[in-house]
């Protein structure tokens, strides 16, 4: 197995938003002027259909890329390392690691130059876009001839990978926010566990304050403070954007009510203005902040560098009236440069649905197995994770919405910021963002036209 990689700091996973902004600008100009990738000969259209079963063909080697530069990447290398071995003769998967911000725009060009990958792995929140662009290939024929339905994974993942009534995605995973906190600070304060509503919330932080932690909850101003935001607005019963992907609903009363609340935070003391990027998070790792909400690819990370904080992870709490938090996923997607062999189509299905059925190595980067009999498995149980997918109902994704990420770093993001920092009330930043979001929505209907 031959592996390209670009490593980075174990903080990379932030990228996964990040780059949603690279990814459409890239996907726009690799893709101006309504041409579809997959409308080439071969491609999306005339790929032969996936029938079951190991592959059969004559011996092909499968391009692979995929994100996977932070602590999560070795668990995947491993992966590979014994799908490789175990199809040894028949399937040899080249594994490409690229950090997301470089590799969502690279994929379009790569792919119609017929250099990019065969199979890759991206978010949820980018199938849309590539599949509004031809540069991927449906997956309805794998899922029927292996029988998979949404009772094999969590329904929410399984419906995140649907665009235009077809399937585009078999989800390897699904990763959300968790309420990370110290154990010795809220002994300190006459604590036993983590509060898990608004009051219990609220109260344990002027507790804490009383016990002399001086800033028990830090809130960021950027990352992850719109994952932070997203969460809230749901939990308040509000929603973010219209069934049709043409409007923003995040300047509701309930995501300005979502929004004040976190604004609260810096007015009321239990955080320091101005938390500069990663802040919150390092000041955690340095035994100075009780609680951060942050991804779950963070244990990892915890476990090697802040060994010296007594630290536990809990769902993050109900501060509205509904449980309910940002999820994301990691995908597997087939890509019309596949489509122009029929062999790699066959090969790269086989290890689509490989890769997915045999994750439980994959659970140790951190991650919630997306299907439910890997979740089900003896080793995966017991890692902390698992707990938070107790109730799979309360994952709340981004819709199926090509340009999305533009959409969210132009406008919902900046306009968390913009309140956050005290620079405009939350009302004001939240109706100024969603005129930026609608305009840039209306763009993108025009730009993503089928």
């Amino acid at each position: 197995m031959r592996t390209t990689a670009i490593p980075n700091s174990p903080l990379s996973r932030r990228t996964l938003l990040g780059a949603s902004a690279a990814a459409a600008a890239g996907l726009l100009t690799a893709c101006s002027g309504g041409t579809k990738i997959g409308s080439d000969e071969g491609g999306a259209d005339s790929a032969p259909t996936f029938s079951g079963g190991e592959y059969k063909g004559p011996k092909v080697t499968l391009e692979y890329w995929n994100g996977f530069t932070g602590g999560d990447g070795p668990h995947m290398q491993a992966m590979l390392r014994d799908f490789n071995k175990r199809y040894e003769g028949r399937i040899e998967v080249k594994n490409t690691t690229r950090q997301w911000a470089d590799l969502y725009p690279a994929l379009p060009t790569a792919i119609a130059a017929g250099k990019g990958p065969d199979v890759a792995v991206v978010h949820n929140d980018q199938i849309a876009t590539f599949a509004a662009r031809g540069t991927l290939i449906p997956l309805d024929d794998v899922v029927e001839a292996l029988k998979l339905t949404e009772s094999d994974f969590i329904p929410a993942v399984w419906q995140a990978g649907v665009y235009d009534d077809k399937r585009y995605s078999v989800p390897l995973d699904v990763h959300c926010l968790a309420d990370y906190w110290n154990a010795g600070h809220l002994k300190k304060a006459g604590l036993d566990e983590a509060p898990t509503d608004r009051d219990g919330f609220e109260g344990a932080l002027g507790e804490l304050k009383d016990a002399g932690i001086a800033h028990p909850f830090w809130m960021p101003n950027k990352w992850p403070a719109h994952l932070m935001f997203m969460t809230l607005v749901w939990q308040f019963g509000g929603d973010l954007y219209n069934e049709e992907g043409t409007k923003a609903l995040w300047g509701s009363a309930e995501a300005e009510e979502a929004l004040a609340w976190m604004v609260e935070q810096v007015r009321k003391g239990y955080s320091p203005g101005q938390v500069a990027q990663d802040a919150q998070y390092n000041a955690f790792k340095n035994n100075k902040v009780t609680f951060t909400w942050d991804g779950i690819w963070q244990i990892n990370d915890l476990k090697s560098t802040a060994k010296s904080v007594p630290w536990r992870m809990s769902k993050v709490p109900v501060i509205g009236g509904t449980d309910a938090v940002w999820t994301a996923s990691h995908n597997f997607v087939l890509t019309s440069q596949a489509g122009r062999d029929k062999n790699k189509v066959q090969a790269a299905k086989f290890f689509i649905d490989e890769m997915s059925a045999k994750s439980t190595e994959w659970a140790q980067a951190g991650m919630i197995p997306a299907r439910n009999s890997v979740r089900a498995g003896v080793e995966v149980k017991k890692l902390p994770q698992t707990a938070l997918a107790a109730d799979v109902d309360v994952f709340r994704f981004l819709p199926a919405v090509p340009g999305l990420g533009d959409v969210q770093t132009k406008a919902l993001e900046l306009a968390v910021q913009q309140a956050v920092l005290g620079k405009q009330s939350p009302g004001k930043a939240l109706a100024d963002g969603v005129r930026t979001a609608n305009k840039v929505l209306a763009e993108n209907k025009q730009k993503y036209a089928k």
